[in-house]
């Protein structure tokens, strides 16, 4: 979440979507205007506080059951200077302050970050951990790559609230749900492509016919922008729910399903992946990319995940019958981000049985109320 610079990804114009830890600006709902326009017949426009709303509900319920001492606490970790970041932090504070979650924002030199890091993976009363990013970009790493992917690689899986470390794109892209074989413990997914994921169940995409895993079973679904930590992970998350996903980015088109990507259909255009869509979903950071409004079939979904509209609002709304549409997802994303701090508490809660090692890049168990030893 707090992640999304996205560095690594392939992109689509511009840089992948950013997450609500680099740009706040979309994750704040504009100000309510009357409509300038005539809604299309059963178009609609859908706002994030209302698919929020029952969420955040669950959350202050979740929390109110909790002593003071035992509610979980998220650590967000500065190490730039973009006041966005700063507004977003304290915006955070409030959030969690409103929900009853405990946030800290940790400032730190960028030269100290991976120690700030280490401490906050080690810390018992941590249950979440976030890095605002970008901090080094491109920079590249000892350890391959670039740095700051190393850095997700290097959260602690009992809190990476982000589920953007290895461990969790590992369980994403492989269908595996929960943690243990008991399927007591679910895994944390990304929280922007979560988000979406919620609002089209909210909005009847899946459908509770079906059996969970496929209910989206005969969708057609357009994903623009690949990013790896929005645009990718979603496309998956959608196959592994039994629709067909096209994923367009700037130099090439594929199509997920389920646990495979295969070459689009012979002769596809961009034009006829989104025409056949049930659901179109925009990511490209980047006020110049528009899409045409009259690739949207008539009843589709279409959500706008990126900083910038990606589509003409009152043109989709008053030409496309059906459609509905959602403009910022921040609101949603901030209450997948709660609940995934929820269930890394219900999951690893205690760390006195598990702790992080970074020696053995994985958790191990405490021996006499102690860390185990870093290897030599």
């Amino acid at each position: 979440l707090a992640q999304a610079a996205g560095s690594r990804s392939s992109t689509l114009l511009c840089s992948s979507p950013p997450s609500p830890g680099r740009l706040p600006r979309r994750l704040r709902a504009p100000a309510a205007m009357a409509a300038s326009y005539e809604l299309a017949p059963g178009a609609r426009k859908v706002t994030a506080d209302e698919v929020a709303k029952p969420f955040i509900e669950e959350i202050k319920a979740a929390t109110a059951k909790l002593a003071e001492d035992d509610r979980p606490k998220l650590v967000g970790l500065l190490a730039n200077s973009d006041p966005a970041a700063q507004k977003y932090a304290d915006w955070t504070g409030r959030t969690f302050q409103r929900d009853g979650l405990k946030f800290e924002l940790r400032q730190v030199d960028p030269d100290d970050l991976e120690k700030a890091l280490e401490e906050a993976n080690s810390d018992n009363s941590v249950h979440g951990i976030m890095i605002y990013y970008p901090v080094f970009g491109d920079r590249p790493c000892f350890h391959g790559g670039n740095y700051d992917d190393s850095l997700r690689d290097s959260v602690s899986l009992c809190k990476d609230v982000e589920g953007l470390c290895h461990f969790y794109r590992r369980t994403l892209y492989r269908n595996q749900r929960y943690l243990d074989a008991q399927q007591a413990r679910k895994c944390v997914l990304p929280c922007t492509p979560l988000a979406v994921v919620k609002i089209l169940e909210h909005l009847g995409a899946y459908d509770a016919q079906h059996p969970e895993g496929n209910r989206l079973a005969g969708k057609f679904a357009t994903v623009v922008n690949r990013s790896e930590v929005v645009g990718r992970p979603l496309a998956a998350m959608l196959a592994n729910d039994g629709a067909t996903v096209y994923s367009v980015d700037i130099n090439s088109t594929y199509t997920f399903v389920r646990g495979k990507v295969e070459p689009p259909p012979p002769d596809a255009t961009t034009e006829s992946l989104v025409r056949r869509s049930d659901i179109v979903i925009l990511g490209v950071p980047s006020d110049k990319y528009k899409m045409d409004p009259a690739w949207i079939k008539e009843g589709a979904i279409v959500v706008n995940v990126a900083s910038s509209k990606n589509i003409d609002e009152a043109a989709l709304l008053s030409t496309r019958p059906g459609v509905r549409f959602i403009g910022v997802v921040g609101k949603v994303t901030i209450a997948m981000l709660e609940r995934n701090l929820l269930r890394l508490h219900g999951n690893f809660n205690g760390c006195e049985k598990l702790m992080w090692n970074s020696a053995l890049g994985t958790v191990a168990p405490m021996s006499d109320g102690q860390p185990p030893a870093r290897s030599s």
